[in-house]
């Protein structure tokens, strides 16, 4: 025990030093400087892999190659991005010192996701140590700017698919491990995104000749567009399907749940349209797998208090289901929004993924691996509804999977782009364990 608790200590430390190089990453402003800054401070904290692989820089973002005994096999990535978000608010702990308080180590990145990025190189350093050579070549990417677009992880994806590099599979940040994630299962599960859904924000406008507010007529373009908010929260113009993925989440939760929830969950392709029901009432996260969503998220309309717009819009934010897809879900609220003299604009249209088979050698692996690692803990695939870089990997991968090694509770991933962002120190050794098996796992 007290060996675990130095080792502990000697984790905290080391990931206290990445948290404190602040690399926050704002929309449209490069800041190669904190990369850097960063990248030198890896050097130093993980000596024998910069010795031993190959460096590549994509601007602020990172490429590493450790080969292994058989460079001919298709090689495997690990993933993780070292930018943050900003963090505003009122923190317990400074955001960028990395303290170590009431067994946690705090700081914006902690969880998102400089952990899982020292978790898997430090799993590298020691394996090295120890004179460990990967039965095939191992790859690490790490991107400075995640949470703005992923143009990093964009380009190095195109440059790989440009040299024909093809990866066995790709792991990057996505869920992590939870009790009852679901709802109403008694156990701890590892959350494996298979696949995450794309994204389009559009813009709806609805034009009038302007005029006089003392008399507005009717139906300005005010009126339309809240008319059509409204439809759009309430139609049915993205229909909502209980997918594969979601079938076998259930199936693998059913043993956990009790009572007539479980006996659904047993067999979800009996039950679908109930689950169609059901998911929504667990939860958003829950209902959103199930099919495309549009949030409005910005609007504009006059400058002037008594004045009409000419011209008002609001922007939605869509993201959109695999059944239903990118082009599908754009024309389906396109013809809803010109039902009341609304017109549809694409400012943006994000990359669109496959989904991984949870089926598949590589989720078998993980599977595998988690359970070795983590006693009685049940891996459960899931459909991401936010974005990850993995998701430009699937031009090199038909394996993209989404997982960090990491119990946390409902307050830490509440914590993740909020105030005190946070990981348990207890966590910081198997996470590190998780990475040491799967690399020695990897199939020669």
């Amino acid at each position: 025990m007290e060996k675990e608790n130095t080792q502990t200590e000697r984790y905290a430390g080391i990931l206290g030093e990445m948290i404190r190089v602040e690399t926050v990453s704002l929309a449209d402003q490069e800041t190669p400087e904190k990369s850097e800054r960063f990248f030198n401070v890896l050097k130093t904290l993980f000596p024998r892999l910069f010795e031993t692989v190959e460096t590549e820089r994509f601007g602020g973002s990172l490429l590493l190659r450790w080969k292994g005994k058989d460079s001919t096999l298709e090689p495997v990535l690990l993933m993780s991005h070292h930018d943050t978000v900003e963090a505003t608010g009122a923190w317990s702990h400074p955001p960028f010192a990395g303290e170590v308080a009431d067994g946690r180590i705090w700081g914006r990145g902690t969880l998102d996701t400089k952990g899982n990025l020292w978790a898997m190189l430090q799993a590298a350093e020691e394996l090295l140590a120890e004179g460990f050579i990967p039965a095939r070549d191992v790859w690490f990417e790490s991107a400075c700017d995640e949470e703005t677009g992923g143009r990093g992880a964009d380009a190095i994806s195109k440059e790989l698919k440009r040299r024909g590099t093809r990866f066995l599979f790709s792991l990057d940040e996505g869920g992590m491990m939870l009790y009852d994630p679901i709802g109403g299962a008694d156990g701890v599960f590892a959350m494996v995104g298979v696949g995450e859904k794309g994204f389009a924000d559009l813009r709806f406008t609805a034009r009038s000749r302007g005029g006089h507010a003392s008399a507005p007529g009717t139906d300005t373009p005010l009126v339309r567009l809240g008319r059509f908010m409204a439809a759009a929260d309430r139609s049915g113009v993205f229909p909502a399907k209980v997918t594969p993925e979601v079938e076998e989440m259930f199936r693998r939760v059913a043993p956990f749940t009790k009572g007539p929830q479980g006996k659904i969950f047993a067999r979800p392709e009996k039950f679908r349209p109930l689950l169609r029901e059901l998911m929504p009432r667990i939860s958003p996260t829950a209902g959103a797998m199930l099919k495309t969503t549009l949030a409005f998220t910005m609007a504009q309309g006059s400058q002037g208090r008594n004045v009409l717009p000419q011209e008002a819009w609001v922007v939605g934010n869509m993201r959109f289901s695999h059944h239903q897809g990118r082009e599908g879900s754009i024309r389906a609220i396109s013809k809803l929004a010109a039902k009341y003299g609304v017109e549809t604009e694409v400012l943006e249209l994000g990359f669109d993924s496959p989904v991984t088979d949870c089926n598949g050698a590589p989720f078998r692996l993980v599977e595998r691996v988690v359970s070795r690692v983590f006693p009685g803990v049940v891996s459960l695939p899931y459909i991401m509804t936010g974005a990850s870089d993995s998701r430009f990997f699937s031009r090199v991968s038909e394996h993209n999977l989404r997982f960090a090694p990491f119990r946390i509770s409902q307050a830490q991933l509440d914590s993740i782009h909020g105030v005190d962002e946070n990981l348990d120190l207890e966590t910081l050794v198997p996470a590190v364990e998780f990475y040491r098996t799967l690399l020695k796992e990897l199939p020669a």
